[in-house]
Formats: structure tokens, C-alpha cells, sequence
């Protein structure tokens, strides 16, 4: 196979070098310019889509993160005995024995007039998914929704 170039047979508009004398001359200086240019232009893209997606994985690891938390905390309170069948809606109040036994009463601590019979840990709301909310909590939104908001706001999928 011969390194000797060959000339352009097509037509002059298809041609990769300019064909007439009006042409703009093209340097090889000019064409790594602008090749360096598209470069950073490409990377500066791809940075600030990495740096979006990986903004995107820390939010989502703090949301995995705190729904384990709840899910444990939920366990564990599944798990404190409790003498009556719990209706989710209702407050419920849980206390620690002395020896570490947590349990559900109805009682809350003032029915007990200052004196309950054993430590007072919280009171908390059974929820109809059977989870937990503390009564202190019960006002709050749900902060997943100012999550998707947000997520939504840098797709600029939505507005404020």
C-alpha cells in the first residue's frame, strides 16, 4: 500500500480541503485549536453531569441511610410488649423496667400524676403502614417530597 495521497474526486463541496482560491486557508494550528476547544467544552459537560449525578448518590445514600435508621427504631419498637392490640392512629407510650424491658402503655406520663412505675422513654403514634412517629414529629412533612422537588428543580423539570 503506497503513503503517496491521492487526489479528491468528488465533487467541490465534499471535499476535505479547500478546492478554490476564495477559500479561507486552514491552518493545522487552527484546526487542534479548535478540536482543543471542543475538548473542554466536552469535558466541562461531563464534569458538571458527573458532579450532578454524584450530588445525586450522596442525597439518595442520606435517604437510604435515614430509612434503615426508621426501619430499625420500628423493629425495635414492634418488639416492646405490649398487653392490648394496637390500633394504628392511637398514641402509645413506651417505658423502660428497670432491667431493660421496654413496653407500650396507654397511660400516658401525666395520667400517672408525675409518678409513672418506670422510666418514661416517648410517646409515639402507630401509623396505618404500621410504623412509628414520634408525638413530638407527628406536625412535620415528609421531607422525600422536598427530595423529588429538588431533584426536580436541578433537571429543571420544575419550578419554584
Amino acid at each position: 500500500m503506497s503513503n503517496k495521497p491521492t487526489k479528491h474526486r468528488g465533487a467541490d463541496s465534499t471535499s476535505p480541503y479547500p478546492v478554490s482560491s476564495l477559500s479561507p486557508n486552514f491552518e493545522l494550528v487552527d484546526l487542534a485549536k479548535q478540536i482543543s476547544e471542543a475538548d473542554a467544552m466536552i469535558n466541562t459537560r461531563v464534569s458538571a453531569k458527573l458532579k450532578l449525578i454524584a450530588d445525586q448518590i450522596k442525597s439518595l445514600q442520606a435517604e437510604a441511610k435515614t430509612a434503615l435508621e426508621h426501619a430499625q427504631q420500628d423493629q425495635q419498637l414492634h418488639n416492646a410488649a405490649c398487653n392490648f392490640k394496637r390500633i394504628p392512629g392511637k398514641i402509645y407510650h413506651l417505658y423502660q423496667k428497670q432491667k431493660g424491658k421496654t413496653y407500650f402503655s396507654m397511660i400516658s406520663p401525666d395520667d400517672w400524676g408525675g409518678k409513672a412505675p418506670h422510666a418514661y422513654i416517648n410517646s409515639y403514634q402507630l401509623e396505618n403502614d404500621l410504623s412509628w412517629t414520634p408525638v413530638d414529629k407527628l406536625g412535620e412533612v415528609d421531607d422525600s417530597r422536598e427530595l423529588v422537588n429538588k431533584l426536580l428543580l436541578e433537571k429543571g423539570l420544575f419550578s419554584d
